[in-house]
């Protein structure tokens, strides 16, 4: 199971920002997968808790967002959104297109828990 590696990851890079800014927890972890990514959202859910153990982010919610599948096509020059076991473009048809997205394992958001106050 490569989510529980992929989920260290995150928590790994979320903790990064947390102490960057002096935080001593995370609230919620934001990714954006793709359809192609290869990447179970459900085993993600799974392994994040067990990734985030004894870390800043334990006990921080995961919420994960889909992005479409895009294509660039070299022949009428568009960018589409197209299917996942369709990838010609859905303007021309042409075959030889450019994966430009929905392939990502992106991190787009941290929320952290303020700072406690100096007294």
């Amino acid at each position: 199971m490569h989510e529980l590696s992929l989920c260290r990851s995150l928590v790994r890079q979320a903790s990064r920002v947390a102490a960057e800014h002096g935080a001593p927890c995370i609230r919620c972890v934001r990714v954006r997968i793709g359809p192609l990514s290869g990447v179970e959202a459900e085993l993600m859910r799974e392994a994040f808790p067990l990734a985030s153990r004894h870390t800043p982010a334990e006990g921080a919610q995961l919420e994960m967002t889909t992005s479409p599948v895009r294509v660039h096509c070299p022949r009428c020059q568009r960018e589409a959104d197209a299917c996942v076991n369709d990838l010609n473009c859905p303007h021309c048809g042409h075959w030889q297109t450019r994966l430009t997205g929905g392939d990502e394992l992106l991190l787009v958001s941290v929320d952290l828990a303020a700072p406690h106050p100096i007294p």
